[in-house]
């Protein structure tokens, strides 16, 4: 062997001993960089969530603290506000026939116009999820009220439709009904607003044809093998399957639904009416705090409104146990 592959070798050698007798990085000092990359990614994490952050407590979190003190107050705008302790929710249930009249039409608005718009919009994405042909048009089709369905044009267009000798009456005068303008009757224009509520149920249809698209086909066969009809299948295979789909939106609608106000608001001409039938505890707030001034009662109006939604919200997360069937789920 030559002198310089001798060389080459013994070098290699002492490296090698060189890089093992070489002591490794004690663990505190890599226990310590771990912690610093770890404190830097959070920073950074922070950082981007600095606009959020600014927007949710300076636009929500504070304006709804302030508005929860404000209802312990008599506050006009124009003056400083007065303590005035509960005097604003005794009076609330003691004495606003208003207010209770609000809250009872309300009431009927959410628990009539939700079920109604979630068999409807279900009923409908059953129908697209088993239509190819022309599928992506009438999803299109069902879903673009949704959109524009809050909007004051769509309120405006809505009032026009259920006037007296608008489209609606003069087509049900046609037929030998002859029930008026449904705006200006206190017995009808509640349900021309549920009309209206249900018209838009092109998003809850979307979320539907979304989990039926989900549900397994081969349960849909082992049913029919066991000779189970349309009725039956739907009822042991499609409702179970989409029971988190239905909790989701149920949820959804009942919180959408006590938040009415636009079209409640065009529709009535900012009254309320007629005979405060279209009075929801959002319009009756509105006219309460901005109309007459009373913004200390309004913000007790509205932490009343919150308070019931939470606690519907509650009752329905706490019994969806046994009734709302996940993947996986044993029970």
């Amino acid at each position: 062997m030559t002198t310089t592959a001798t060389r080459v070798i013994v070098t290699d050698e002492k490296s090698s001993r060189r890089t093992l007798l070489r002591p490794s990085r004690p663990e505190h000092l890599q226990r310590r960089g771990q912690r610093s990359r770890r404190r830097r990614e959070t920073l950074a994490g922070y950082g981007f969530l600095t606009p959020w952050l600014i927007g949710f407590f300076g636009l929500t979190i504070v304006p709804m603290v302030y508005s929860l003190y404000l209802s312990f107050t008599s506050y006009n705008i124009f003056s400083p506000p007065r303590w005035t302790g509960l005097d604003n929710y005794v009076r609330l249930f003691t004495n606003d026939p208003a207010f209770l009249q609000s809250a009872q039409i309300t009431l009927v608005y959410v628990l009539v116009g939700t079920p109604i718009t979630l068999a409807a919009a279900l009923a409908v994405a059953m129908l697209l999820n088993f239509r190819d042909k022309g599928a992506g048009f009438f999803r299109s089709a069902f879903y673009a009220p949704s959109l524009i369905g809050g909007s004051v044009s769509v309120a405006i267009v809505w009032r026009a439709m259920f006037a007296t000798d608008g489209p609606v009456d003069n087509s049900l005068s046609f037929f030998g009904i002859d029930l008026g303008g449904w705006i200006g009757n206190p017995a009808l224009v509640l349900p021309a607003m549920i009309l209206l509520h249900v018209w838009q149920f092109g998003a809850t249809m979307v979320i539907f044809l979304a989990g039926l698209k989900q549900v397994p086909k081969e349960l849909y066969e082992a049913a029919e093998m066991d000779g189970a009809h349309a009725w039956h299948r739907f009822r042991a295979v499609t409702l179970p399957m989409l029971s988190p789909v239905i909790f989701f939106n149920l949820l959804l609608g009942l919180i959408g639904a006590f938040q009415v106000f636009s079209s409640a608001y065009i529709i009535s001409n900012g009254t309320g009416g007629p005979a405060g039938m279209t009075n929801f505890i959002t319009v009756y707030l509105y006219k309460r705090g901005f109309t007459d001034g009373q913004m200390g009662y309004a913000s007790a109006i509205a932490w009343v409104l919150l308070v019931v939604v939470a606690i519907i919200a509650f009752i329905l997360f706490r019994t969806q146990r046994s009734w709302v069937h996940y993947a996986g789920d044993n029970r």
